[in-house]
């Protein structure tokens, strides 16, 4: 299979140029097209990274849990109310600039990693995004 290039034209353009109607397809046109089996189809180790990225940063997320518990997420709340829920939130917000300033010195200004390599504070930015949507639904802890 030829490696592909992600591209700014549009995602599908070159698919709906040689179409063939198989197990991606449902229908005549792209809208009907399954992303999933499209993207797994067309960058199979892309997917593949993306599956085994996710795995480990899961993995990670519940040694972490096992260590802190919910409550520093949640901030000793129980995540009943809409303000429990902004507390929490906003602490994440906090952790995640934390994040972004850490990934400015590194990756915009060049600075050395002292403590942290560039990466781990991308792997906690996917990880904390999912934990924030996770408050968000109130479900963190449950």
């Amino acid at each position: 299979m030829e490696n592909k290039l992600i591209t700014d034209n549009a995602v599908y353009e070159e698919y709906r140029n040689k179409i063939k109607f198989d197990e991606t397809t449902i229908g005549d046109d792209m809208d009907n097209v399954d992303p999933v089996k499209y993207i797994e189809k067309e960058y199979p180790q892309t997917a593949k990274s993306f599956k085994a990225i996710q795995k480990e940063q899961y993995e990670l997320f519940c040694r972490k849990q096992m260590d802190y518990g919910p409550k520093n997420i949640s901030v000793g709340t129980d995540l009943r109310t809409d303000e429990d829920v902004k507390l929490s939130l906003t602490g994440l917000w906090f952790r995640i600039n934390d994040k972004i300033e850490r990934l400015k010195q590194l990756v915009v200004f060049d600075k050395a990693a002292q403590n942290e390599p560039m990466i781990d504070a991308f792997s906690d930015l996917s990880v904390y995004g999912i934990i924030a949507q996770i408050v968000h639904r109130k479900k963190w802890g449950k």
